[in-house]
């Protein structure tokens, strides 16, 4: 191998083969990503669905307490709604997740060989 300009030059002792196959990138899988990578975006539906959820709560709370009854009319009932589904949504993400994860069992394809009935 031609030393790259502008380096020192080190002795290389191992083929380029051998040092490819040793590498990490080929034998690890996505499992090596940590939970919260994986687990994201359904965690943040569910915060999210949340806090719009006890947002909703707490405005309509406050319309059957008799305050700004204009306001906590429509946006009560509404942002409860709609948080309530933003966070079944992030809870219904999580077992879809956790099942796309697995690993995938070998499958038989659609067209294999069969024997035929009759033998003519």
């Amino acid at each position: 191998m031609l030393p790259v300009p502008g380096t020192a030059s080190l002795p290389q002792t191992e083929s380029t083969v051998f040092s490819l196959s040793r590498s990490e990138s080929l034998w690890t899988t996505e499992s090596a990503r940590s939970t919260c990578e994986i687990y994201w975006f359904p965690f943040h539906l569910m915060s999210t669905g949340g806090s719009i959820f006890a947002c909703g709560f707490i405005l309509s709370g406050l319309y059957f307490a008799g305050y700004c009854r204009k306001a906590t009319n429509i946006l009560g009932p509404a942002l409860v709604s709609i948080g309530l589904m933003v966070l079944v949504v992030g809870v219904v993400l999580i077992p879809i997740t956790k099942e796309n994860r697995k690993q995938p069992t070998t499958k038989r394809p659609f067209s294999y060989y069969r024997q035929p009935l009759f033998n003519i």
